[in-house]
């Protein structure tokens, strides 16, 4: 098998324009890795660098900053240009989406010709609104370090002159993230694979040198971690949990249900275009890693605003809401789980339209065999949509709350445990997928076999 991959790689290479768009993505991606070095002037990056590995050497590397560092490759404790990462573009999208569904004159505009490109610019403008007020946000929290960032001492801004500070941080932090847009964007038309989600997946790769010097502390004699706490076979099991939590996430990724679908032979003009059967495929995960970035963008901050109220107006009860609300405590895992739930069903409910794909089949004379056309068949669609999200949902509940365990009961180093589930593997997985299945498309083009045998990839139902 390992042969079989290997050649595939090196055939990779034999086709001139794949090697171009490989080589050519590799490039943009190096870039992305430069804009997180480069640090922002005025600002001592350093410092806050040493805070945060001093963290994860505490066993302290979790929580919101620890997800959002992640996500910037790095690029947040270095105070570095690309800070921001591509967090506001992918918050601007979202943003677009969400009003498609319920806006009927963005929804009209959508289904238009050349109504795409439209949403897509106004994507971009809200991204640069969004960057303008996260890059004031955050110069405020480097300016006020200590309140952001528990237990840091020092300081971190050299201007005398704050609101130059401020503007100039704005500026370059604005700039960074629609620089890092734009070479995600020149890697979808020019490269291979999604640009936008590979510049996600470098970031979070970028983490892999911290995982494994943590997981060597964890088992070799003399490391940082008290010895004797993890034997040979916490490894074992901890190897076992990443190959299923792997094998989990690329199939529950694959599946899909197949709605049959007939479509009568009619006349389009004076050419007569034969019926035929096709299928609908209804995706079990259909949402994604959506559900687990917003219950965890919502839970962020109640926890904090509930500790900082209830110290500062000496409300006992507010700390106590604010400790069960804790990352890893009981509480916090069952309304986070619940979230989870909930929104699997919000994404699947404003994003698929049943009503319009029924109108669909019915305009171009397909229908689902046993099943009326119109209304029927949109409630044939709503019923079986909503049980295979039930299954994607549960799945994603159970990746999600995986790390979390590894670290508050377990005591697993967060940066061993976020590549164990959340967000992490899942997008990594997923982007790792959608890369090879758009070269092995160029590898069957030119003849050459794909990854593995008849050009199918693993998992593909």
């Amino acid at each position: 098998m390992f042969k079989s991959i290997f050649n595939t790689f090196a055939n990779c290479f034999k086709i001139p324009e794949l090697k171009s768009r490989i080589i050519f993505t590799l490039v943009v991606l190096a870039i992305c890795r430069v804009a997180a070095m480069i640090p922002i002037p005025g600002l001592d990056g350093a410092a806050l660098q040493k805070y945060f590995e001093d963290s994860a050497a505490n066993q302290e590397g979790g929580g919101v900053l620890g997800m959002y560092s992640m996500f910037t490759g790095g690029a947040l404790e270095r105070c570095a240009l690309g800070a921001l990462g591509i967090m506001p573009y992918i918050s601007a999208t979202i943003i677009i989406q969400l009003l498609t569904a319920v806006v009927p004159r963005l929804s009209k505009l959508a289904r238009e010709e050349g109504g795409r490109p439209k949403l897509i610019q106004y994507g971009r403008y809200l991204t640069v609104l969004l960057c303008l007020g996260q890059g004031f946000f955050m110069a405020l929290g480097w300016e006020n370090a200590s309140s952001i960032f528990p237990n840091f001492t020092g300081k971190l801004v050299m201007y005398e002159n704050l609101w130059w500070y401020r503007i100039q941080t704005v500026i370059i932090l604005t700039t960074g993230t629609l620089l890092l847009m734009w070479l995600g964007e020149q890697i979808t038309e020019r490269g291979i694979g999604n640009g936008i989600s590979l510049v996600i997946s470098v970031g979070i790769v970028n983490r892999l040198p911290q995982a494994g010097q943590a997981l060597f502390d964890m088992f070799a004699p003399g490391g940082s971690i008290e010895e004797g706490r993890f034997n040979v076979f916490h490894g074992v099991a901890m190897l076992l949990l990443l190959v299923a939590v792997v094998a989990g996430v690329i199939a529950v990724t694959q599946a899909q249900r197949k709605v049959a679908v007939q479509y009568a032979q009619r006349a389009i003009g004076r050419k007569v275009v034969a019926g035929g059967t096709s299928f609908m495929p209804l995706r079990v995960n259909y949402a994604g890693v959506m559900p687990i970035i917003f219950a965890q963008a919502i839970l962020m901050f109640p926890q904090k605003i509930l500790e900082y109220a209830g110290k500062s107006w000496d409300f006992p009860f507010l700390v106590a809401i604010a400790n069960k609300l804790h990352p890893g405590a009981f509480f916090y895992l069952a309304l986070y789980a619940a979230m989870i739930l909930f929104f699997s069903y919000f994404w699947v409910a404003t994003q698929f339209n049943e009503i319009q794909i029924a109108d669909d089949l019915k305009k171009y004379g397909g229908y689902i065999p046993g099943v009326r056309p119109g209304q029927a068949t949109s409630n044939y669609l709503h019923n079986a949509m909503s049980r295979i999200t039930l299954a994607g949902a549960v799945f994603l509940t159970i990746i999600a709350v995986i790390p979390d365990l590894l670290y508050r009961f377990m005591q697993v180093p967060y940066a061993v445990a976020t590549f164990f589930g959340g967000t992490s593997i899942l997008i990594l997985v997923g982007v790792m997928l959608d890369t090879m299945r758009q070269m092995e498309s160029h590898l069957l083009m030119r003849h050459y076999d794909g990854f593995l045998k008849k050009g199918r990839l693993k998992g593909r139902f």
